[in-house]
């Protein structure tokens, strides 16, 4: 991050910065997105700005009202990034769509491991890839944008004593999708979630990567 950047608190409000729009046009619409949420939805502090992003992220500010923010999430996401901690999605589109500027974590997919688990376990490969990198779950930033099964591994894990430094839990769908998140929020650490079967890749994306870009706009100590 440049010393020329603007602080944290300069990026709310009339100066608005988007670290994916690389053209004018881009901006342009990206601006007046923001300028709309930040009406709708408020704009007093970080969580607001999650809102913003979630609900522009799917066309629908009814998105706001269900996500729930537990145990200080955006400034432990905030530190992990500073620490350079990995990023943990559970599938490629999440990878994909997670920003890869304005941070220098290192962004892995849970498909990109544990194959062997799942066929031994009879398992899915997103929830087997979590397993297989439970190593590296403490400290990181786990990321599910579709699989339930994915995140209830990641409970399981927590609950076994790993700890990372923010869940953001946006599984999808009407298995397990409500039960997983509900299971997270009770949970004693940081996320960022869903409430009930709603959610997808797209929120969970926009969630982190506003994150990043509220990183971004930190300058270097």
């Amino acid at each position: 991050m440049s010393k020329e950047s603007s602080p944290r608190e300069g990026i709310t409000g009339n100066t608005y910065i988007d670290l994916g729009a690389t053209t004018g046009e881009a901006y342009e619409i990206s601006a007046r997105s923001r300028s709309l949420a930040r009406k709708v939805l408020g704009d007093e502090g970080y969580e607001d700005r999650i809102r913003q992003r979630c609900s522009i992220a799917v066309g629908d500010f009814l998105m706001a009202d269900l996500i729930r923010f537990r145990h200080d999430p955006v400034n432990s996401g905030l530190e992990a990034l500073a620490r350079k901690a990995p990023v943990i999605a559970d599938i490629r589109m999440v990878q994909v769509g997670i920003q890869k500027t304005g941070h220098d974590s290192p962004v892995l997919c849970a498909l990109d491991y544990g194959s062997d688990i799942a066929k031994a376990r009879d398992i899915t490969r997103t929830s087997a890839g979590m397993i297989a990198l439970a190593d590296r779950i403490d400290g990181s930033i786990v990321v599910i944008g579709n699989a339930p099964s994915a995140l209830l591994a990641v409970c399981g894990m927590i609950r076994e004593g790993k700890r990372p430094a923010l869940v953001i839990g946006s599984a999808v769908g009407f298995v397990n999708a409500a039960e997983s998140k509900e299971e997270l929020v009770a949970l004693d650490v940081p996320s960022i979630s869903v409430e009930g079967t709603r959610g997808g890749t797209p929120v969970a994306v926009a969630a982190l990567n506003e994150i990043i870009t509220i990183f971004s706009g930190t300058p270097e100590t």
